[in-house]
């Protein structure tokens, strides 16, 4: 079987590959941007980058109704662990890990993490997932970074990356990103779920075509996307 990559909405994703379902930053309810409920979603695996509320999301629930493991930071996986969630890989930026479906491996990300209730989320993170299929560069909030150059060198497939601009990078700044990336398809996430961060997702499109080698991949919510 081939590894798929849904939109959800926002920021979040899932990915199917090696017979399980990862989930990345399960925000569903709250989420004017999401088509289903975080009652509606099964997971084998939950990928959090960082502690916002708009990424940790219905982590605990989706967590406590389904066994998922949950694979973030330290910081995070010790306080989803305080709220119930037994089944936790923690991580940290540089580290990767080998899991059944895949590797993981942290990145750095230039953000916030924060909580929900105000602990400490440790440091925010991107995360390459690498798969049978080609690896898959989710980068999380992020403004851009330089080093995204040595992102690149893990071969992405598939690189993640906000565009809404105003939390994260914008449209300009990812067209830099890809650059240093060089993946082969990008898709962009966070915009368009409020008026803050509103973008012309086919405008950004034609930038990527006319001034990088990547492919955009522009899904629609529940769009999916196969490698």
């Amino acid at each position: 079987m081939s590894t798929t990559i849904k939109w959800l909405g926002h920021s979040t994703f899932q990915v199917n590959t090696g017979g399980k379902t990862i989930l990345v930053d399960p925000f569903f309810n709250g989420n004017p941007a999401a088509q289903v409920s975080a009652a509606d979603v099964e997971a084998d695996v939950i990928m959090v980058t960082h502690g916002h509320g708009d990424h940790v999301g219905d982590t605990i629930e989706i967590a406590g109704r389904t066994n998922a493991l949950v694979i973030s930071n330290f910081e995070i996986v010790t306080w989803l662990q305080k709220q119930g969630v037994e089944n936790a890989h923690a991580m940290h930026i540089g580290g990767s890990h080998p899991f059944d479906f895949g590797t993981v491996k942290l990145t750095i990300a230039h953000h916030g993490s924060e909580l929900p209730d105000g602990s400490n989320g440790g440091n925010p993170t991107g995360m390459v997932l690498k798969t049978n299929d080609g690896n898959i560069y989710f980068a999380g909030d992020t403004g851009l970074f330089y080093d995204m150059k040595l992102i690149g060198e893990e071969h992405i497939a598939v690189a993640v990356l906000p565009i809404g601009d105003n939390f994260t990078m914008g449209p300009d700044d990812s067209i830099k990103a890809i650059k240093l990336i060089d993946p082969e398809t990008v898709i962009p996430a966070h915009y368009n779920t409020w008026p803050l961060i509103a973008q012309d997702a086919d405008a950004w499109a034609t930038q990527v075509t006319l001034e990088t080698s990547a492919k955009p991949e522009v899904l629609a919510v529940g769009g999916e996307f196969r490698l």
